[in-house]
């Protein structure tokens, strides 16, 4: 199986599409599967753009409107996961994960798949200390905090993770997993990236959760982006355990190391999106104390058995099949040649394909329940300042590149087959 993956979208579906069929044409291979790591801006209209976290000079419709309304067709198979830079009103009807657009899925707040015979999973959003134990709060319409809080991990979704007990083949994260530098070239990363130089030092660059995740997990492969570079990285666990190959990539821009195609053994095709059995379980299990206020998940509160879940799913998948239930629109398309007015789109849409999915599970439906404490109390700004380059969150998109090219350059592009090998990886661990 041949995968394409990508670092962060930020909405530019036409130009990594084309030059993926670019890719296929001069090499004469096909890409069975595209992965993107997050900042994807699933942005179907004018009332989205109010839900993305981007300076109002950045607020563009950019290309996935095309794939939403039918205009274009997602021409490979295409899996992606949030990053901090979303249309969070959307995403958070898709929170189990779900078809944004046809052949484009998402893999929900957290979650794993099957595509043949290959497991992905995947965390969306970064990592903020300061709301990681809170609960799903936020609600759109969001103010000026919950806009940014919205995509901020939540323990919830890392402990549902953690309780994986099957391989994981590929891993996804937005942000880097805490002291993955260390297992790098880390020297070389801060001769173009000097600023992270004192976040190494100290240990804090990156998310704390996908590190922890990558200890429990272990996956051959895992890959994110967020930080607009890319660096590869060899995670050995344990004198003679097994190894994770780790890749950072950037974002789509003409001269910038943004995509990665490589190989994995799989079983024959065609592949497919498919639930995954381990996956429901657990999403089962933990439904009931699915947290929807400021505060954190009661996870003593859980009464089910996980074997008995595990059962209960696979009679069910029996029965059903295992393919995602089918896309739905729940908003207008943009239309570039209409002015509409942001007052015209009603709120608060319930997915089909949610709904269906959790009568599947036989679950309730929680997403638009309102709770009584939505906000976490603000810490005075003194408090809250730690320097520029201390928030992993406030990393600048301004540095696009106004060239509107169609096609990223070939040697933009790495075609190798395989990931870096060991010796490109090599584990640096002294920091001085």
């Amino acid at each position: 199986m041949r995968i394409a993956v990508e670092g962060c979208m930020h909405g530019d579906l036409d130009k990594v599409y084309k030059t993926l069929q670019y890719m296929e044409t001069i090499n004469n291979y096909k890409i069975d599967l595209l992965l993107c790591c997050g900042d994807f801006q699933a942005v179907r209209n004018e009332k989205d753009i109010e839900s993305l976290n981007v300076p109002r000079k950045y607020r563009e419709m950019k290309s996935f409107w095309k794939y939403y309304s039918g205009q274009e067709v997602a021409p490979i198979p295409t899996i992606f996961i949030g990053g901090n830079h979303e249309a969070s009103n959307y995403l958070w009807e898709l929170y189990y994960g779900g078809w944004a657009a046809p052949n484009i899925y998402f893999l929900g707040f957290a979650g794993v798949v099957k595509f043949g015979n290959v497991r992905i999973g995947g965390l969306s959003g970064i990592y903020k200390a300061q709301h990681y134990h809170s609960g799903h709060y936020e609600r759109s319409p969001y103010n000026d905090r919950t806009i940014r809080s919205v995509y901020h991990v939540r323990e919830y979704d890392v402990h549902k993770l953690m309780q994986v007990e099957e391989p994981i083949d590929i891993f996804l994260s937005h942000d880097w997993p805490c002291g993955i530098a260390d297992h790098g070239n880390w020297k070389e990363l801060v001769r173009y990236k000097q600023h992270f130089e004192k976040e190494i030092q100290d240990g804090t660059l990156g998310s704390e959760a996908a590190a922890q995740l990558l200890e429990k997990l272990k996956p051959p492969y895992w890959f994110s982006a967020h930080l607009h570079c890319k660096f590869s990285a060899l995670v050995q666990h344990g004198e003679g355990g097994p190894l994770t190959r780790f890749l950072a990539l950037d974002k789509c821009i003409p001269g910038r190391k943004f995509l990665q195609v490589f190989e994995i053994e799989s079983g024959p095709g065609p592949y497919e999106i498919q639930y995954d059995e381990e996956w429901l379980a657990i999403t089962r299990k933990f439904n009931s104390i699915f947290p929807l206020t400021t505060r954190s998940a009661n996870f003593g509160g859980v009464q089910l058995d996980m074997r008995d879940c595990r059962q209960w799913v696979q009679s069910r998948l029996d029965d059903r099949g295992a393919k995602p239930f089918e896309f739905a629109r729940t908003a207008p398309c943009f239309d570039p040649s209409k002015s509409v007015s942001i007052g015209a789109f009603s709120e608060n849409h319930r997915n089909p394909q949610t709904v269906s999915f959790l009568q599947f599970l036989e679950l309730p439906y929680l997403l638009d329940s309102a709770s009584e404490s939505r906000e976490v109390p603000q810490r005075p700004a003194s408090m809250n300042y730690r320097g520029p380059d201390a928030d992993s969150e406030e990393i600048p998109i301004d540095d696009v590149d106004d060239e509107s090219e169609e096609l990223a350059e070939v040697d933009d592009v790495d075609e190798s087959e395989e990931l870096p090998e060991v010796d490109d990886a090599e584990t640096k661990n002294e920091k001085s």
